[in-house]
């Protein structure tokens, strides 16, 4: 990977193998346009991208058939010093008439994702699960 900036508070992110690229612009309660993901942003939607990943990754291994996925993502910031402070995270997961085992196998490989596992202890993330 590799990232520049634009000017104008936006950065551009380079996949090099892939070629594909993402901007970044500053929020609107930072000077920016907010037209774009945000780098918090970025930040806490990678830890719902990493977790359905993981829950993928382990359905397969497990011979879990995996439907649909969707989460819900808000993002709390806090001051002195600007910073995430918290992450809530609403999964709502298909139920293909999942067992509680395996529910409990899906839940456990999300929330052990190398990102989840990569969040400083002082971010509080809260992550809820319904089988819908």
């Amino acid at each position: 990977m590799k990232a520049k900036y634009l000017g104008g508070l936006r950065t551009e992110a380079i996949h090099l193998k892939s070629g594909n690229t993402i901007i970044t612009d500053a929020p609107l309660d930072n000077n920016g346009k907010g037209e774009a993901f945000s780098p918090t942003d970025l930040m806490t939607a990678s830890l719902a991208s990493c977790m359905m990943t993981i829950m993928g990754i382990t359905a397969q291994a497990k011979e879990i058939e995996l439907g649909e996925i969707e989460v819900d993502i808000t993002k709390i910031m806090g001051s002195d010093p600007r910073r995430v402070i918290g992450i809530d995270l609403n999964f709502r997961v298909q139920d293909l008439n999942y067992n509680d085992k395996a529910k409990q196998i899906l839940r456990n490989a999300a929330l052990t994702c190398p990102v989840a596992k990569s969040i400083h202890p002082e971010i509080e993330v809260k992550t809820t699960f319904d089988w819908i």
